[in-house]
């Protein structure tokens, strides 16, 4: 090895191998695809190895690829906390904030604390990224992750955005008016039900509850969707009953649209919480977030860890 690769070529090399496609990297990094291309044949060649098979569809990392990919996160992910971390050596703090969260959870973030925190810093960017499956913050190169307190790895350190969140069953006007409406969790066999798919690929259970005791309903119908706003927008169309969270069927609920049933078997879980490493040194931008959610945050208290594979919001 003549040389030794520019910190420019491995964070290139680390988005590549992220996101599986010289073109989607390309974008993330602002240059040309064939820019790109030429960077990844010029580190190949001072390293002596191939780094990626390649072929007009595809790309993806060879097994030396994969080694140094495996090193270099880590290191890389160190080298940016520490570059982060003299942001509060600054007055303001400045940079971009990744942040993981489900499609609810993104809906909470944009909503309250965003725009405040937005408009205190200035200099800072929020990037934030909507993912249903649960994911490891740290490898995927975020700087925190948003999910159901329930769904936080005991691991990291978590911050509750908010009181409980509450899921409802509901349906169209229109629907109930053709079909009737369902008394108990158990009617529901005869009802049209709008599926959700988790993001590990099974369906989803609706979890009921009455005087303590926990219910959960395997449920059929003509639709199956992996997308909470799209189950809401389906029931107000008279596809059938859907169970989202309140906050996605509340608009329709206000405006006649949507009709909420078994109000008395719906239970509800604890809130959202913002969570990161304990670990490592935490950004001045990261920290400045956590600052504004303390700030704003109606409730307080997290849930241990349970059993995260149910919900996903």
């Amino acid at each position: 090895m003549n040389q030794r690769p520019s910190l420019t070529e491995l964070t290139a090399f680390i988005q590549v191998v992220r996101h599986a496609s010289f073109r989607a990297a390309a974008d993330e990094l602002g240059v040309s695809p064939s820019t790109l291309s030429h960077m990844m044949r010029a580190l190949e060649e001072r390293l002596g190895v191939r780094l990626f098979n390649r072929t007009t569809r595809s790309v993806a990392p060879t097994e030396a690829g994969t080694r140094l990919f495996q090193s270099l996160t880590p290191v890389l992910s160190e080298l940016d906390l520490a570059l982060h971390d003299v942001n509060r050596f600054r007055e303001r703090p400045s940079g971009v904030l990744r942040i993981n969260a489900s499609e609810a959870a993104a809906d909470l973030l944009v909503n309250r604390f965003v725009p405040v925190f937005l408009d205190r810093y200035p200099e800072m960017h929020v990037d934030v990224v909507t993912e249903g499956r649960l994911i490891d913050v740290v490898a995927e190169g975020f700087d925190a992750g948003v999910r159901l307190a329930e769904s936080v790895p005991q691991d990291m350190v978590a911050v509750p955005l908010g009181g409980a969140v509450t899921f409802l069953a509901v349906a169209s006007p229109a629907y109930l008016a053709a079909h009737g409406t369902p008394r108990t969790p158990d009617d529901l066999a005869r009802h049209r039900c709008i599926r959700f798919r988790l993001p590990g690929g099974k369906l989803y259970r609706w979890e009921f509850e009455q005087h303590g005791q926990p219910l959960r309903v395997e449920v059929s119908g003509p639709l199956t969707l992996d997308h909470i706003r799209l189950m809401a927008e389906a029931a107000v169309k008279g596809v059938g009953i859907a169970y989202v969270t309140a906050g996605a069927a509340q608009p329709a609920i206000d405006r006649g649209l949507l009709v909420p049933v078994l109000s008395d078997w719906v239970p509800s879980f604890e809130g959202h919480c913002l969570y990161y490493p304990s670990h490592r040194l935490v950004p001045a931008g990261l920290r400045a977030f956590v600052d504004v959610v303390k700030e704003l945050k109606t409730g307080a208290g997290r849930a241990p860890e349970s059993s995260s594979a149910s919900r996903t919001p």
